[in-house]
């Protein structure tokens, strides 16, 4: 019998109705979207039909999302006649889906169930930006990558099963696929083992922290309640208040089968053999010694020589592993502090008996136990890539997170080993977000890992052994109390991430999606989902000028309000509103805060004008060699101060303003010499680095970036007079980092480094 025709069908002569829909924007970009004549009108009820039964679970969430992202009341059975239909098609690849939508009905196809749950994705969205009212179109499309990932991290702060399904709703929106659940580090354990059940009955819990206190007083800092933390995750016990939270296994089961519905793999991370303090605070015998606690930067970690310590480790994988139904476990393995393994008696023995060099042997040969074990019971490992030291096992699987160790991605895949991208900048979205971040994002460059390994596919495979699984964002909550700041962070970053994984680079381009996400922003409103507001433009931290000058401020969010004020204080709802350039004639300094439409708060943003005279240049005297000198102390604050006393480890000659080839470790540089400019002006200095760094003109300080940092970039001005200027750059870091100076024009063009610098 004929499909009956369930929509209204449409003529795209109605304009208001053809600029809605000429509007609809998907993200992540689909591989093909074609269009047709007209549109269609979902009614009140539908009836949602889904063969094979495999799908029963994919086709509950659809009517969810009816309900939720178009207001419609919908009921699900097997069958093949319906108005919206879902099938599984074995010719298309893991993940890929085809969606039609027309007079008909509406037609979901997938290679999988994860497939029909990116199809629903798609609709999600065109239902979410139509209100009910649908384009008619087809959309073909598959991902790039097989790993499309989401970390959160809930052992610092807590996060309650509802919190985490709305996380998982909103991965699933955009397509991403693996959630990376971080579940116990040193400051939580957060979810139940029945064999030792201390870990959540005192683990779960804490005093307060030197953690939880930052969060407080930023809360008041600024004017964020997000900051808070949330007063169910607090009880009292005794005189102590104390917080923490824990998930049972059967929040487990309830998290991971709906993370499964929606298509989403769930991914278990228990770390060890370090970030293990809240169990080893509460089992003896799985250290090396009694004495534990913190050392400078990281905790005591477990014991490799003992015995009882695998034992309580496999222990704990075994019920980890029955709640968890898919490929892969994470190990963690990621900074661990050795000191107790070169004076514990079990671990010298371990290393005697296994015939192992040193302590990253040790390590490793802990981490391999670990694997076999987790091989035996049919799971693959993944662990961050310090797992790499002291000896990278054949089965297990790299999560690259340390920038500073740029060679790891090509040693796990050397050794014919997967690797999946997580670089802490600039996938760290624990990380406040920069003004470049979305686009460092949006624009990450693997480096040419994809095309040595061949793996450009749709399946994220690559055709031979070594290939890149994937890539994935990281949010590590330290300093993330709420669900509300967590979305904060997350987004609009992770819509970067989420097109950079799915879509193929040559459909990509930046300017036509921020257009898109532009539109989105709309949607995370009516989802009433925090997210970042993009960066105020038109200004630098310090604009210098010498008669008028003139304050411009732009937003690519057109729903945001700018409310500043210039008496220092912190712009609130009632300050004054910006409505349009604003001119100065005396040193003045803006505090410019964004809010959004329903009155929340953003961001303050400083912006300095100042009134600046020319700087005079120096007399030319003698010939000058072109390039400056940079000077490697051996420097271990965290300050640029101080630098020049500490003792000098190298001396090099460089043509620009960077980390001389071979300078590592702890990192003091100096790099000075002059600058050359070519006419009186206005001159603007991008000064950015990871760690701290400082840039001074003739004694005077024009950029100040000095302080403990991901990458960060500061802009300042300075007014110049034609001619010579002394010329000083200081940075630090202790574990690679990054530095780099651009010099602007009065036009805004960049000055190439051979015509500035001199020495």
């Amino acid at each position: 019998m004929p499909q009956k025709r369930f929509f209204i069908a449409l003529i795209l002569g109605c304009l208001g109705v053809a600029t809605a829909l000429a509007q609809m924007a998907l993200i992540p970009q689909p591989q093909s979207y074609s269009r047709d004549n007209g549109a269609i009108d979902l009614p009140r009820s539908v009836e949602v039909v889904y063969s094979p039964a495999s799908l029963e679970g994919t086709a509950a969430y659809l009517v969810q999302c009816l309900k939720r992202y178009g207001d419609i009341i919908a009921t699900a059975q097997a069958g093949k006649a319906g108005a919206v239909r879902l099938q599984l098609n074995r010719r298309l690849s893991a993940g890929a889906y085809r969606l039609s939508i027309a007079d008909t009905g509406i037609d979901i196809e997938g290679g999988d169930a994860e497939g029909v749950a990116n199809g629903i994705a798609t609709l999600s969205q065109l239902l979410l930006q139509g209100k009910g009212q649908l384009p008619c179109a087809v959309v073909t499309d598959a991902p790039r990558f097989a790993w499309r990932g989401f970390h959160l991290d809930v052992s610092r702060h807590f996060f309650t099963v509802p919190e985490v399904k709305r996380i998982i709703d909103l991965m699933a929106f955009y397509k991403l696929n693996r959630f990376h659940w971080h579940l116990t580090d040193d400051q939580g354990w957060r979810i139940e083992i029945k064999k030792y059940p201390l870990l959540t009955e005192k683990g779960a819990w804490r005093i307060f922290n030197d953690q939880d206190s930052v969060c407080r007083k930023q809360a008041v800092v600024t004017d964020n309640p997000d900051m808070l933390l949330p007063h169910d995750r607090i009880r009292v016990v005794g005189n102590d208040s104390l917080y923490g939270g824990y998930y049972t296994q059967d929040d487990i089961r309830e998290i991971v089968a709906y993370a499964r519905q929606r298509g989403i793999e769930t991914i278990p991370e228990i770390d060890m053999p370090g970030h293990f303090l809240s169990a080893i605070e509460n089992y003896d015998g799985i250290s090396c010694f009694k004495k534990i606690g913190w050392g400078e930067y990281f905790t005591t970690p477990l014991c490799p020589g003992k015995e009882k310590t695998l034992e309580f480790c496999r222990d704990i994988w075994n019920e980890v592993i029955s709640l968890f139904p898919y490929e892969y476990v994470h190990i963690g393995g990621d900074e661990v502090l050795k000191d107790n393994w070169k004076t514990c008696p079990d671990c010298q023995q371990r290393i005697r008996d296994c015939k192992l060099k040193d302590e990253l042997e040790l390590q490793a040969w802990f981490i391999h136990q670990m694997e076999a074990y987790l091989n035996q019971k049919g799971r693959k490992m993944l662990g961050w890539d310090e797992i790499l030291e002291g000896g990278l096992s054949k089965t297990a699987t790299v999560t690259w997170w340390r920038t500073w160790v740029p060679e790891a991605p090509q040693q796990v895949i050397n050794q014919g080993n997967d690797v999946i991208f997580c670089p802490g900048s600039p996938m760290y979205f624990s990380q406040t977000e920069q003004k470049n971040n979305l686009q460092d994002v949006y624009e990450y460059d693997f480096g040419g890992l994809i095309k040595k390994t061949g793996n450009s596919g749709n399946s994220g495979k690559a055709g031979k052994a070594g290939r890149i699984l994937g890539v994935q964002g990281n949010l590590w909550t330290e300093y993330i109390p709420t669900f509300a700041h967590a979305c904060y962070q997350y987004f609009p970053r992770i819509l970067a991430l989420s097109e950079l994984a799915w879509t193929e680079p040559a459909k990509k381009d930046f300017d036509k999606f921020s257009t898109r996400m532009t539109r989105h922003f709309e949607l995370l409103q009516s989802l009433n989902v925090p997210y970042h507001t993009p960066s105020l433009e038109g200004f630098y931290g310090v604009n210098a000028f010498t008669g008028q000058g003139k304050l411009t401020a732009t937003c690519k969010d057109p729903s945001a309000i700018i409310r500043y004020t210039t008496d220092g204080s912190m712009p609130t709802a009632s300050s004054r509103l910006y409505s349009g350039p604003i001119t100065v004639d005396q040193t003045t300094t803006f505090n410019l805060r964004l809010f959004q439409p329903n009155g929340k708060g953003g961001e303050n943003v400083q912006a300095q004008f100042v009134k600046q005279g020319l700087l005079e240049a120096l007399p030319e005297e003698g010939t000058l060699k072109p390039g400056l000198t940079a000077t490697w102390y051996d420097f271990h604050e965290f300050k640029c101060t101080n630098m020049h006393l500490s003792p000098v480890k190298a001396t090099y000659d460089v043509s620009d303003v960077c980390i001389p080839e071979g300078v590592n470790g702890h990192i003091g540089l100096i790099i000075s010499g002059y600058i050359r400019i070519p006419a009186d002006g206005i001159y603007t200095f991008a000064l950015k680095s990871d760690d701290g760094s400082l840039l001074t003109i003739d004694g005077n300080l024009v950029v100040d970036n000095d302080h403990p940092q991901s990458p960060h970039e500061e802009i300042s001005q300075q007014a110049l007079k034609a001619g010579r200027h002394a010329f000083e750059v200081r940075y630090y870091d202790h574990n690679g980092g990054m530095l780099r100076l651009n010099v602007l024009d009065p036009n805004g063009f960049r000055m190439n480094p051979t015509d500035l610098y001199f020495h």
